[in-house]
C-alpha cells in the first residue's frame, strides 16, 4: 500500500479515505468538494506582473493530462526562462526536463541518492530548484534535495540545457529517517535558498535550534548560513514536524504545508525566528511562544505534500486526502478565507505541485498510482 505520508512509529494514520468517511466529515466545519466545472483552458499567457495586477481568485478549471509515464514525480520547479520545468522522480532518483508543450526528456540522475520501499519511508530524490539566473551557459546551477545511506543533502549540479554533471554536496548533516525528510527547496525573493527539513523521527530535534532537522533553513548557495538568520545559523524557523511545501505570496510572504501527525495537517504563515509548535502542539493551542496555523486539516482529507500560489490564493496537494485544496489569501492580511476542496479521489494521491511562469495555471503531479503510471496534470485557474 501506498505509504500515508505519516510515520508508523508515531502510529501512522493509514488507509484512503472512503467516500462514506469524507461524507461523514462534512460536518467539521468544511466545505462540501466544489466540483471543476467545465471550462475552456485559457492558451493566452501574461507576464507574471500583469497577473500580479490581477483581481485576486479564480478556481481550478478543466484539467488535461500534460505527460504520461512518470513513476513517483516529487519536485517541479521552473526554469526562469518559463519555457520548461525541471522534474524528479523520488524512487528512481531521475531528472527530467518537461516543455509547456509537454515534451519530456530524461537529463541524468542524482548519484549516491538511496530511495526507500513505500512501506518503508519517503526517502529518495526529493526537491528541485535551479538557480534564479540558469542561463545553461554562465549559470548552469541546479539544486536538489536528496537521501544518501545515512543523511539528508543539499546537493548542487550542472544542467547546461541537455544534461547533469559535477554533483557537489552543499550542506550535509541533516539526519534523515525512514520517513520525515521534509525536501523541499526553493529559492526566495531575496535570492536565498529555503529548504525545509522533518525531523527525521526524532521530535526533539524540531525544537533544537542548533539541529538543521525540523525546521525550515535559507542558506546561500555554497550552503552557508544566509545573512540575517535569526539565530546566526543555517536555521530560519523551527518546531516543524514534516513540511513539504513553500511558496511566497504576492506580498513576498512565506507560507508552508506541513504534514501533522495523529489529528492536524498544516498550513503555516513562516516568519523568521518562529516556533511553529512541534512537538509540543499539532494544529492550534495555547502555549506561550507557540505560533499557530493559519488553516488546518483533518488527516483523511489532508496529509499536505506542496503548495503554490495563484492571484494571491494558495493550493495545496494532498496525499492521504487525494484531492486538491483551495485557500485564498485575504487581501494583504495575515488571514486566509474559507478552504475549499477539488477532485477527491479523482486523480489518486496528489503531490508535485508549481504554478507556471506567466500564466494562470497549475501542473500537479499524481504519485504512487505506480511505476509508470503517475501523470503530469495541467490544471488551468480561471
Amino acid at each position: 500500500m501506498p505509504h500515508s505520508g505519516r510515520s508508523v512509529r508515531h502510529g501512522s494514520r493509514s488507509g484512503i479515505t472512503s467516500l462514506a468517511a469524507a461524507a461523514a466529515l462534512l460536518a467539521a466545519g468544511l466545505l462540501p468538494p466544489v466540483s471543476a466545472a467545465a471550462v475552456t483552458p485559457t492558451t493566452a499567457a501574461a507576464t507574471d506582473a500583469a497577473l500580479g495586477a490581477a483581481v485576486d481568485g479564480g478556481a481550478p478549471a478543466d484539467v488535461s493530462t500534460l505527460s504520461t509515464g512518470w513513476a513517483n514525480p516529487w519536485g517541479i520547479s521552473f526554469l526562469p526562462d518559463g519555457r520548461s520545468a525541471l522534474v524528479t522522480e523520488r524512487l528512481s532518483y531521475q531528472v527530467y526536463r518537461v516543455d509547456r508543450d509537454g515534451t519530456k526528456n530524461r537529463v541524468g540522475e542524482v548519484p549516491y541518492t538511496v530511495p526507500e520501499p513505500y512501506e518503508e519511508g519517503s526517502g529518495g530524490l526529493l526537491g528541485v530548484a535551479p538557480s534564479p539566473t540558469w542561463d545553461g551557459k554562465k549559470d548552469k546551477q541546479v539544486f536538489f534535495v536528496h537521501t544518501t545511506q545515512s543523511e539528508t543533502r543539499v546537493v548542487r549540479m550542472d544542467y547546461d540545457g541537455t544534461s547533469l554533471s559535477n554533483y557537489t554536496p552543499v550542506l550535509t548533516g541533516i539526519r534523515r529517517g525512514g520517513d520525515h525528510n521534509g525536501g523541499k527547496i526553493a529559492f526566495g525573493p531575496d535570492g536565498y535558498l529555503y529548504v525545509s527539513t522533518g525531523d527525521a523521527l526524532q521530535s526533539k530535534l524540531a525544537q533544537d535550534k542548533n539541529s538543521l532537522n525540523g525546521k525550515i533553513l535559507r542558506i546561500t548557495k555554497t550552503g552557508a548560513a544566509a545573512p540575517g538568520n535569526p539565530f546566526g545559523n543555517h536555521v530560519y524557523s523551527y518546531g516543524h514536524r514534516n513540511p513539504q511545501g513553500l511558496a511566497w505570496d504576492r506580498k513576498g510572504r512565506l507560507w508552508s504545508a506541513e504534514i501533522g501527525e495523529q489529528t492536524w495537517d498544516e498550513v503555516n504563515l513562516i516568519k523568521p525566528g518562529a516556533d511553529y509548535g512541534w512537538p509540543n502542539c499539532e494544529g492550534s493551542c495555547d502555549v506561550k511562544g507557540m505560533t499557530n496555523p493559519k488553516a488546518t486539516f483533518t488527516p483523511d482529507k489532508g496529509v499536505p505534500a506542496q503548495l503554490a500560489i495563484v492571484n494571491n490564493v494558495m493550493y495545496v496537494s494532498s496525499l492521504r486526502g487525494q484531492r486538491l485544496w483551495r485557500i485564498p489569501i485575504d487581501g494583504d492580511t495575515e488571514r486566509v478565507g474559507t478552504k475549499t476542496e477539488f477532485y477527491a479521489g479523482t486523480y489518486g494521491r496528489l503531490r508535485a505541485i508549481a504554478k507556471v511562469p506567466g500564466a494562470n495555471e497549475l501542473w500537479l503531479g499524481t504519485s504512487d498510482l505506480g511505476y509508470g503510471k503517475d501523470k503530469v496534470l495541467r490544471v488551468p485557474i480561471k
